[in-house]
């Protein structure tokens, strides 16, 4: 970790906060509990235990692996159904294979990112491919689930396939910090990923003993989770290590230092920053659905349950 790099930062351009931003403090700092997922494939619950109105407009992630699998163990998930919402599935290392009732989908891989707008329905899995789940291999990404206003959630769904070498590159001013803008912008640096709700994600690699302080936009929430290593947010250097999630408050800019030392297999800190404008409206959530009201949530059952949301391919639509 991780698939995109660059040999030489300092080549990249360099971002940085204005002298006189306001420092977001750091408000709490969870610990994602472990679980399993899909078929039994290890995740990190990266949002347990906070407020939803610190994590507005998202509403989980999932740390998928890191694990190195055998052969014939890779997994994925079964034909699932989506309403309401945008899945963000980022893959650092190994390969997902995406495939919807829509005939949409494909492969990702390697620093790769697939958005997916749920937006009115349909029926989605993802799985590892054959060549994988044959000879085993490493497999570590993220899955990030972003809520759509109210005015968006009936959309058509929609896919964006974003490569690796797409993310805009960015560094800090001593070259200390590795910044793939994913989504959103960045200090007047916009990312590929296109969003109904505005947010910014950000996946940082920062040497160790290294510091970045990035502007942030006042109007956006600010979280940190950390894939990988050791370090501090804030200005007041709260600790941070591998499965911990960051909640700050509000202000101008955030900061996120590196340990001098980290462990022997994980050279750097690897943090994902994530900031959104907070939707503000009720939401009732139910497994694949997120919707406004229980009555929305009924219906979306209902219409899965009477194939609207599609069919997996070879399957006959029920009879209503």
């Amino acid at each position: 970790m991780p698939a995109v790099t660059v040999e030489n930062p300092l080549t990249l351009p360099r971002v940085a906060a204005s002298a006189d931003a306001v420092a977001r403090p750091v408000l709490a700092v969870t610990t994602a509990p472990s679980g399993f997922e899909g078929e039994g494939f290890p995740v990190r619950r990266a949002f347990a235990g906070i407020n939803y109105k610190y994590l507005d407009p998202f509403i989980m992630m999932d740390q998928m692996g890191e694990v190195e699998y055998a052969p014939g163990e890779p997994k994925g998930t079964p034909w699932h159904p989506h309403r309401g919402f945008e899945t963000v599935t980022y893959i650092i290392d190994g390969t997902f294979v995406h495939q919807d009732s829509n005939g949409g989908g494909g492969t990702i891989t390697n620093g790769d990112t697939q958005w997916m707008t749920a937006g009115s329905g349909l029926l989605h899995i993802e799985a590892p491919p054959e060549a994988l789940v044959m000879s085993g291999g490493l497999f570590h990404g993220l899955q990030l689930w972003v809520n759509l206003p109210a005015a968006d959630k009936m959309k058509d769904p929609r896919y964006q396939d974003i490569r690796g070498g797409q993310v805009k590159l960015l560094t800090t001013a001593d070259g200390g910090a590795l910044l793939r803008v994913i989504a959103g912008e960045l200090d007047g640096h916009d990312g590929p990923g296109i969003t109904h709700t505005p947010i910014t994600m950000v996946h940082a690699t920062v040497r160790p003993g290294a510091e970045l302080t990035l502007p942030w936009r006042e109007e956006f929430n600010g979280l940190a989770y950390v894939l990988a290593g050791r370090g501090t947010v804030g200005t007041d250097r709260r600790p941070v290590h591998m499965g911990q999630t960051a909640v700050f408050g509000t202000g101008s800019s955030l900061t996120v230092r590196a340990d001098e030392t980290q462990d022997s297999n994980t050279p750097d800190l690897e943090v994902v920053l994530l900031g959104g404008r907070p939707i503000r409206e009720p939401m009732a959530h139910y497994g694949p659905f997120v919707m406004n009201t229980r009555d929305e949530l009924q219906q979306a059952f209902e219409d899965f349950q009477a194939g609207r949301l599609g069919v997996i391919p070879g399957e006959r639509i029920p009879h209503t």
